[in-house]
């Protein structure tokens, strides 16, 4: 999003800055503005490097702190979570805040997930008495809200948060310390990236004990789709993948399928199904369910190519599908950005059985290249497939999901009802232009308005 967004919002005329850390492996041009920040965490001091990169009209300002964020994970390491991810985010936040102040004027900041909860907080509480922050607005963006920022209590002293706002209405979540709560308490406005993911989450299903906190700010909280770059994912340019081909012109899309077979090691046989699985494995993305559904599927005679890595279960039991069906199912554990195109190139159906799917992306993709998605009617996957261009099932069933795949499967033997179907859902614009509008309401209407509790 922070990769595409930004530069949407730009050509619609925006000055955008984002801040970042500079994590281990971020190679770019070094552009080092400021070699000696000052960040403040509570009791911890830290020195900042801030490093800029302008791409496409955006200034990237990465925050350089060696001690917090050259590390071999983003969040943890073989040996868990980091125990100082509360320190780690929040000078991030700091850090956000000073070059607010000294180099990038914003009127609002826009902070996505836990990572950024404590910026409302802090720009609110501790910047309360700053003129020049009188103006600013805040933003929050929850991509997903299992993930909370949740530790344990005494990461209140660490961060420098009152204790007095450790309680019920402000940061205190069932005992522990939240910093997503934060976020929602604080910001003038708060987003999630699909309309139908800002409902879910005001239930008890979907909102992950903050259902309640989340219908109280109701008023504040807009559902927006996340866009995709067509730039990079277009069966008519696409880098990556043997041939090109268009709604106008799908003959090449049965020279994708069969490179793909080839390169499955699957029989080259491009008159039988094949559906397409791309997923991080975890329970979250109905990969128990997809895992379960793969023998009836190989009965029905389709094929399937997968690609994702994630919990160990879930990859061991992938591997045993594979070896128990060699001709008919390939699995790629791990992650290739090039072979994720000539799946999507190549497959004839994606398969998505989430859980939940505050977004989803890759029924977007799948949709653009063709390949019809059979997706569980959940979050941004229900507000992205219709009846006309996939298939969609409710309850997280075994029963449910092979009965869409059966229905796909049928739609399959009519070629020139597929076809017609490729086409529609290849005519789907879900690009970043109209999601950055969407944003640019939110930002005038927070800059207009802010709740009363804030002042």
């Amino acid at each position: 999003m922070l990769g595409s967004l930004p530069a949407a919002l730009a050509r619609l005329g925006d000055t955008v800055g984002v801040v970042a850390p500079r994590y281990r492996g971020v190679l770019l041009p070094r552009e080092r503005i400021w070699d000696a920040m000052p960040v403040h965490v509570g009791p911890h001091s830290f020195t900042a490097g801030i490093d800029q990169v302008v791409r496409h009209g955006v200034r990237y300002f990465f925050v350089d702190i060696p001690a917090l964020y050259d590390r071999a994970g983003l969040y943890y390491d073989a040996g868990g979570d980091y125990g100082d991810n509360h320190i780690r985010f929040a000078a991030l936040c700091q850090a956000a805040i000073g070059i607010a102040r000294h180099i990038f004027h914003p009127s609002v900041f826009h902070a996505h997930d836990w990572q950024a909860g404590l910026l409302p907080l802090y720009l609110r509480e501790n910047f309360r008495g700053d003129p020049t922050f009188f103006k600013t607005r805040t933003v929050l963006t929850i991509h997903n809200l299992g993930y909370q920022g949740n530790f344990p209590a005494g990461a209140l002293r660490d961060l420098g948060i009152h204790p007095a706002l450790f309680h019920p209405e402000g940061v205190e979540f069932y005992g522990r310390l939240s910093l997503l709560k934060a976020g929602i308490i604080w910001a003038d406005a708060i987003t999630t990236v699909s309309p139908t993911y800002a409902r879910e989450i005001q239930t008890p299903e979907f909102g992950f004990g903050m259902d309640g906190l989340l219908r109280s700010r109701a008023d504040k909280l807009t559902g927006i789709l996340n866009g995709v770059d067509y730039s990079e994912w277009n069966p008519e340019h696409d880098r990556y993948i043997p041939a090109h081909y268009s709604a106008r012109d799908l003959s090449c899309k049965r020279a994708c399928k069969l490179a793909l077979l080839q390169e499955a090691g699957l029989p080259a046989d491009t008159g039988k199904p094949l559906l397409a699985v791309i997923s991080r494995l975890a329970y979250q993305k109905g990969m128990d369910l997809a895992a379960a559904a793969v023998p009836w599927i190989v009965s029905q005679g389709a094929a399937v190519v997968t690609l994702g890595s994630g919990e160990g279960h879930l990859e061991a039991v992938f591997r045993g599908l594979e070896a128990a069906h060699p001709q008919s199912v390939a699995v790629n554990i791990g992650y290739d950005e090039a072979l994720s195109h000539r799946i999507e190139a190549g497959a004839d159906m994606f398969l998505m059985p989430s859980r939940y799917e505050p977004c989803g992306l890759n029924q977007i993709y799948s949709l653009r290249y063709g390949t019809v998605p059979v997706v569980r009617a959940t979050g941004g996957l229900e507000d992205t497939v219709d009846e006309e261009t996939g298939f969609k099932f409710r309850d997280y069933t075994f029963e449910a999901c092979t009965g869409a795949i059966s229905a796909a499967l049928s739609a399959y033997r009519n070629p020139a009802d597929w076809a017609e179907r490729m086409k529609k859902g290849m005519a789907k614009d879900f690009s970043w232009e109209a999601s950055a509008r969407q944003y640019q309401a939110v930002y005038r209407s927070a800059s207009r308005s802010a709740a009363e509790h804030h002042f």
